[in-house]
């Protein structure tokens, strides 16, 4: 089995208290790395603080850095930058992680609701890659990964909003790894389909039929959704495509994206 040494490497994951975040923060402490996540949820953040300290398996929790930060505020992404340099004085990784879905047409998007998409999406990774970047340009190996949709190639018509903004954050990802390679920054994406998330969990426990299970519920959406593995993805599924693009392992990928949507996309 191939093993990586991150040691002595420090990672950024924004929206890193839970789900796909959490995974890859887990990833990149458990190869060495030294890693600092953010959310906007304290709760959450002091409860994947607990999980990951567990995973500095030399005891040294100070590779662990966790900070409540809300992406869309300059003064809170500022305030985390700072920490990052205090404590680490390095950042060779930045895993743009921060986001989540709106369910709407366009008749039902009102207009704030549109510019409420938007800003997500793009100041979401806008705002720490600006603010991360030079320490980044500083790194002898530095990578951005921007964690997207498949909406971005397949939209949905009750996901109109977000379709759009993942659309045009595919196109971001692309124009930043074009404008950084001159950096030596590589710049790459994932594109998630359904992953399991606390989301979907409280679903589940709202709308499954008497004793049906977990997974014969979602492997129930799965069919309804002609996913061709049927079944949800997995946090650390998602996870491992992100330690891919972050790390050496994809020395000479950037501009570009992996699928991790069990194959469901229809495109070639």
């Amino acid at each position: 089995m191939m093993k990586l040494d991150l040691s002595g490497q420090v990672a950024v994951v924004t929206g890193g208290s839970s789900g796909i975040g959490l995974a890859a923060a887990r990833l990149l402490l458990g190869a060495g790395a030294s890693v600092g996540i953010c959310g906007r949820n304290w709760e959450r953040l002091k409860s994947a603080e607990a999980s990951l300290a567990q995973v500095c398996a030399d005891g040294d929790d100070r590779r662990l850095l966790v900070q409540r930060c809300d992406v869309l505020d300059k003064e809170d992404v500022e305030s985390f930058v700072e920490a990052m340099r205090g404590r680490f004085g390095r950042v060779d990784m930045l895993i743009n992680n921060a986001g989540q879905g709106r369910v709407s047409t366009f008749s039902s998007t009102l207009d704030e609701e549109w510019r409420e998409e938007l800003e997500l999406k793009y100041f979401g990774v806008i705002r720490p890659t600006r603010a991360f970047l030079p320490m980044l340009q500083a790194s002898p190996n530095p990578s951005i990964v921007c964690v997207n949709s498949l909406l971005a190639l397949q939209p949905e018509r009750h996901m109109v909003a977000t379709s759009s903004a993942r659309a045009g954050l595919l196109n971001l990802t692309k124009s930043l790894a074009n404008e950084l390679a001159s950096d030596g920054i590589r710049v790459n994406s994932i594109l998630l389909g359904i992953v399991e998330s606390g989301q979907w969990r409280r679903r589940f426990q709202s709308e499954a039929q008497g004793e049906q299970s977990w997974d014969e519920w979602t492997a129930a959406i799965a069919r309804e959704k002609e996913i061709p593995l049927g079944r949800f993805g997995r946090p650390e599924e998602a996870a491992k495509a992100i330690f891919f693009l972050a790390t050496s392992l994809s020395s000479y990928t950037t501009g570009s994206h992996i699928d991790v949507s069990g194959g469901v996309a229809r495109h070639v």
